[in-house]
């Protein structure tokens, strides 16, 4: 049994499974597309590889070239090479570390744009404009636990990722379609995780406070994650096995967790002490996290993700303290009213400046963050915000978690305080937003 499990484990690790994938959906090797080009520097610049004379991998000089990265100036050109892992090659001109993504083309454009829309639903853009239309347009009262859940399993499965340590998968045979998350490990795919959490999330809190098919919610929730999962596939990000444990912990989390945070939620909003409990984990989580060799942006992300989930519910408390929220005299389930052109009107408006609201905010934050924190540090703020370099400068990794700390705790608190009593002074406010625990 232990072994037949390890087996399937081999399998669904397999890179090769994802390039097949891959090639179901279009995407297809082209390693003589830039031969001609870089046929010079082919001649010029070559290394031998594993001491086999008929391996070669054109060094392009000394330069070190990105993980995979498709859209480099110069391609690399490749000839015979069998292994999948990434080198690092010694030549008399210095070290080179280099990876062979082979270039590639794409056959099928539908697939490619359906997928690139797919991924962004599991990224910040998509946390930072969906969950705020939530409670504007929607219901503040869901949006708080479907952030709630989101918070907690997201933050586990981005923990989860640099304690397991396993790498994305290799290139080639797999095609890297972007890089964006490419320094990040990939067990588990909090893609999946959150491509499961926030649509299913979504259905059960609003099953029985409004009336609607529920057949209807399943399949949109279930194609939205299905979407989502396949496109970190089709985009040589994670393994299936990384998409299945993915799929399997989001599940496993939710059955405890939506009941709980159901009944917990109202109390959080109403209870200073709670509050201060979850201000205070989510900033403990931040400070212990687990730390590695190298520097990842997970734990940047893991910052963003508690501190928008204490900043929604920071400012769902404020509403509470100062009177503004109080209980509906009106009992569920509640019909789907289909808007009107004024109700759309007003919707369009609270949702061009609220996110107006937020670029300003983000805007703010960064800069206040730099400057104070440089300040009290002695450094040069101007010089900070240009570097890149997280692995050696320590000062740029602490400035920039108080940054995202600070930004996305604002954040949620102009969300749901701040934002909604601007809508309310100019007449644009949904009638139901202060009455909604």
């Amino acid at each position: 049994m232990l072994l037949e499990l390890i087996r399937i484990m081999d399998y669904l690790k397999d890179p090769q499974l994802v390039a097949l994938i891959q090639q179901f959906f279009g995407v297809k090797i082209s390693y003589n597309r830039h031969k001609k080009t870089f046929q010079e520097e082919e001649k010029k610049y070559n290394t031998k590889v594993d001491g086999n004379e008929e391996n070669y991998i054109s060094t392009c000089h000394s330069k070190k070239i990105n993980d995979c990265d498709a859209n480099q100036r110069l391609n690399i050109y490749t000839k015979q090479v069998n292994s999948s892992e990434q080198r690092t090659i010694e030549t008399n001109k210095g070290v080179l570390t280099m990876s062979n993504n082979p270039n590639y083309i794409i056959t099928n454009s539908f697939w490619y744009y359906t997928f690139v829309f797919g991924t962004e639903l599991g990224d910040e853009i998509f946390y930072s404009t969906f969950l705020p239309f939530l409670f504007w347009n929607i219901d503040g009262a869901i949006g708080q636990r479907v952030v709630l859940i989101w918070g907690i399993i997201m933050t586990i499965g981005q923990i989860l990722k640099d304690i397991i340590r396993w790498p994305r998968p290799a290139c080639p045979p797999v095609i890297r379609l972007q890089d964006k998350w490419s320094q990040e490990y990939g067990m588990p795919s909090t893609h999946a995780m959150v491509g499961l959490t926030i649509p299913f999330s979504v259905i059960l809190f609003t099953m029985n406070k409004y009336i609607y098919p529920f057949s209807v919610g399943f399949i949109i929730a279930s194609l939205w994650c299905t979407l989502v999962s396949i496109s970190r596939l089709y985009l040589g990000m994670h393994t299936v096995l990384d998409i299945v444990v993915g799929l399997a912990l989001a599940i496993a989390l939710m059955i405890p967790l939506v009941p709980l945070v159901d009944i917990t939620s109202p109390y959080i909003v109403t209870n200073f002490w709670l509050l201060a409990m979850l201000i205070a984990i989510s900033i403990a989580i931040i400070v212990y996290y687990p730390s590695n060799s190298k520097w990842t942006p997970t734990r940047s992300d893991t910052a963003m993700v508690v501190s928008v989930t204490t900043g929604v519910h920071t400012g769902a408390w404020l509403n509470y303290y100062t009177g503004l929220l109080r209980v509906s005299q009106f009992l569920p389930p509640f019909p789907i009213v289909w808007p009107t052109y004024s109700v759309l009107g007003c919707l369009i408006i609270r949702t061009a400046l609220g996110f107006s609201g937020i670029i300003v905010t983000k805007t703010f934050c960064k800069s206040f963050s730099y400057i104070i924190i440089c300040s009290i540090l002695q450094i040069n703020w101007r010089e900070l915000v240009k570097c890149q370099d997280y692995n050696s400068n320590q000062n740029k990794v602490f400035v920039d978690l108080v940054y995202r700390y600070v930004f996305c705790f604002m954040l949620g608190v102009n969300t749901v305080y701040l934002l909604p009593q601007i809508f309310n002074m100019m007449g644009i406010e949904r009638p139901a937003f202060y009455t909604e625990i």
